[in-house]
């Protein structure tokens, strides 16, 4: 099973050891950096890919709400907090749930299930297909089936030659499992090279008659694809 990469952002040195001693008990985690700085963690994730960060509301130099205003909804969040009024503020954000200090291994463990079920895509096997869940189910999707993804606000549509799975994820974490046969073309889409029928200026044409604009900045690297 792919890990779930995470960040610990806590400016109490106790509290980051402890999570990061939580984080090494489950296996679907993995620890990519800790910090009790949130500007370090700001310049870490700049440079770096993660997909969940345990963080901590309260920070001298940084609060944790403004630490998610600046990162924005391409990462998840675990808000750590002594505060339990801060959590439902935290819920505006892209934020799966609050842990109230002093924090429990097991209350832990609960909170990472939550987050666990919110990447819904399961690792890509060396068989040609991944698992996605949609609609309350995990559907068995295979690489050559799919015509194109594109991103609706917080959910993507993953539409193949006979059906559409929307699913709750980012372009950018599907981006990451896909194989080199699909290339982003614009910034909400993602496209298979194998089912493009034709090119013109602005658009893509597809064999199933779809038609998928170009963005500009993609359509450089789109045409040495094709090549």
């Amino acid at each position: 099973m792919k890990k779930i990469k995470c960040i610990i952002v806590d400016d109490e040195p106790l509290a980051v050891s402890l999570l990061g001693s939580y984080v090494e008990k489950i296996p679907f985690l993995e620890l990519v950096f800790s910090t009790e700085n949130p500007i370090e963690a700001l310049e870490f994730i700049q440079k770096n890919d993660a997909d969940l960060v345990f963080l901590d509301i309260q920070m001298p130099e940084l609060t944790g709400i403004n630490f998610m205003k600046i990162v924005g909804d391409k990462m998840k969040y675990i808000l750590t907090t002594a505060y339990s009024e801060y959590a439902l503020e935290g819920y505006e954000h892209n934020v799966v749930d609050y842990l109230l200090k002093p924090i429990s291994f097991d209350r832990f463990s609960k909170s990472v299930m939550k987050a666990q079920e919110r990447f819904p895509v399961i690792e890509a096997s060396e068989t040609g297909h991944f698992f996605v869940k949609s609609s309350g189910q995990q559907h068995r999707i295979n690489f050559d089936e799919i015509l194109y993804v594109e991103s609706i606000k917080d959910y993507v549509n993953i539409r193949t030659e006979t059906q559409e799975y929307i699913v709750l994820d980012t372009l950018k974490s599907l981006e990451n499992q896909l194989p080199a046969n699909f290339t982003r073309i614009h910034k909400s889409f993602i496209l298979n090279l194998d089912k493009v029928k034709s090119l013109n200026s602005k658009k893509v044409i597809l064999i199933s008659e779809h038609e998928i604009s170009v963005g500009e900045i993609y359509r450089s690297n789109l045409l040495e694809k094709l090549k």
